[in-house]
């Protein structure tokens, strides 16, 4: 018995490295871009860096998920590790921007395998009544690495080396590979079939089409440029060729029919607007900070250390409340507290002091927390074991693309707003173009070469389209509200409780 505890323990340690370097990987470099360029050239090309993670993170999600309901957990983990960790390797050598994307989409090929299945492990081997608990576990770090990953990428690349946010990896994942391979032990038996590779690839295909076009719209091309056209018409073809080729796949990569389960199909909205919301705050948050107040980027990354307290702790509470509540009234004390938060970040101006945003995001952090852990916990809630891979990965796959595609929206919003500011304030002049982007004022060996007048202005302009875009924010965080009133009032099964069907639609 007391063998069988400490493989358990070694497992979720193991579970929580591999979520940790996953959920942090692109915060983490995210911080070090700046002196990436700086080195390695290609700023037109920085774009990549990003998206190729992010593209094949959301295109490997729901394809692992399925794998791991066919052929088992483990391996497909174990996999998810050993590419992530092949492509942090190569990524510490890149040499080129070109090369960097190139490794960072290997990366995202193996961390979209390690979210979705380190839940449904969970599910496999604890009983219902400590999944609240373990959930809100892991929830806890998915929230820690929101605001570990900048703090720890700013730290490394001005003491170490921006290699080393990719090189430090491997030592965490060598020891989360063999925590795995040694104690978990898998007994569930798994069917093998058919893999639905069409459906996997006109996905993949989908999303890249969809990412480059909103980020290269407005920027690299105008909108109604036929490259951007071509991206779009790209996009909606592949589409529609997915959900057919979904539709008679014999075991699709998304199982639509899960959709048909009301708590399943409000559960993966929520995630999809929380994930589009919250996004907006982490971004955002140090740019104010580093923008407005002045100081270093690791500096400007303390000020998102309420917001990471407060989703540790609604993570932590929310899995807990599971046992006594049902998911839906849950996630409304949840809503209060994300759609409060968010309206109260669009309140920002160079006036709100420190202990105000601290207050800001602390709020906001609490109410996301509470997702972290009882989103995942719902949307698997009216599955068997041969479909639990599916419902976790489709969830977060639903958070991710909500992620995206918050990042890309919003990140437009907020430079137009930005530009437009500045535009108004200098009177179009060249002196407005050159601050077009916020970065220029953001480092203090820059902020020292502003004349004190204009920073003042680049501030203010700077300020109000960050509380602007918060504002506009406020629209999927009222969508995620109203995905949480539709959910049905089901509560957390316990051993005295048999599961409903899978086709229940309510």
């Amino acid at each position: 018995m007391h063998s069988k505890e400490s493989n358990l323990k070694l497992v979720v340690a193991g579970l929580l490295l591999g979520v940790l370097m996953s959920a942090m990987d692109n915060t983490i470099v995210a911080a070090a871009l700046g002196t990436i360029v700086s080195d390695l050239g290609g700023m037109d090309k920085l774009v990549w860096v990003t998206s190729a993670y992010m593209v094949m993170v959301m295109a490997g999600t729901p394809v692992f998920g399925k794998l791991s309901d066919m052929y088992g957990r483990k391996r497909f983990f174990m996999l998810g590790l050993l590419l992530f960790l092949v492509g942090s390797a190569l990524c510490g050598t890149a040499g080129s921007i070109t090369q960097l994307s190139i490794y960072r989409a290997i990366q995202g090929v193996g961390g979209g395998a390690l979210m979705p299945i380190a839940f449904t492990i969970i599910f496999d081997i604890f009983p219902p009544e400590k999944r609240g608990k373990m959930t809100g576990l892991f929830g806890a770090v998915f929230g820690i690495s929101s605001v570990l990953g900048p703090l720890l990428g700013a730290y490394i690349t001005d003491y170490v080396g921006w290699r080393w946010i990719f090189y430090i990896n491997l030592p965490l994942g060598v020891i989360a590979f063999i925590m795995i391979a040694l104690a978990y032990k898998e007994s569930v038996a798994h069917s093998k079939q058919r893999i639905d590779w069409g459906g996997a690839f006109t996905l993949v295909g989908a999303i890249i089409c969809l990412m480059f076009a909103l980020e290269l719209g407005g920027q690299e091309y105008a909108w109604g440029s036929s490259a951007i056209l071509g991206l779009f018409a790209g996009f909606a073809v592949l589409l529609i060729t997915f959900l057919l080729i979904e539709r008679r796949a014999a075991e699709p990569v998304i199982t639509f029919s899960m959709f048909r389960n009301r708590l399943f199909a409000t559960s993966a909205l929520a995630a999809l607007f929380y994930g589009s919301a919250f996004i907006v705050a982490t971004v955002y948050i140090p740019i104010f900070v580093q923008g407005v107040f002045g100081g270093s980027a690791t500096n400007s990354g303390l000020i998102l250390m309420p917001m990471m307290i407060g989703s540790v702790v609604g993570a932590q509470l929310g899995g807990q409340l599971t046992a006594r509540a049902s998911f839906r009234n849950i996630m409304l004390l949840s809503t209060v507290f994300f759609v409060a938060g968010v309206a109260l970040l669009g309140t920002l101006s160079p006036d709100t002091t420190r202990l105000q945003v601290n207050l800001f995001m602390a709020v906001t952090g609490f109410g996301v927390g509470f997702s972290f852990s009882v989103l995942n916990m719902s949307s698997v809630h009216h599955f068997d074991v041969r479909q639990r891979g599916s419902a976790t990965s489709t969830c977060t796959f639903m958070r991710s693309l909500g992620m995206t595609l918050g990042i890309t929206i919003f990140g437009i919003t907020q430079r137009n707003l930005f530009t437009d500011k500045l535009s108004a304030t200098f009177g179009g002049s060249a002196q407005s173009s050159a601050f077009g982007d916020p970065r220029a004022a953001l480092t203090p060996e820059a902020r020292a070469q502003i004349p004190a007048p204009v920073l003042e202005k680049i501030s203010a302009a700077l300020s109000s389209s960050i509380a602007h875009t918060f504002l506009w924010a406020l629209i999927p965080a009222v969508l995620g509200l109203a995905a949480v009133l539709l959910m049905p009032k089901d509560r957390l099964f316990t051993r005295s409780k048999a599961p409903q069907p899978a086709t229940s639609k309510d």
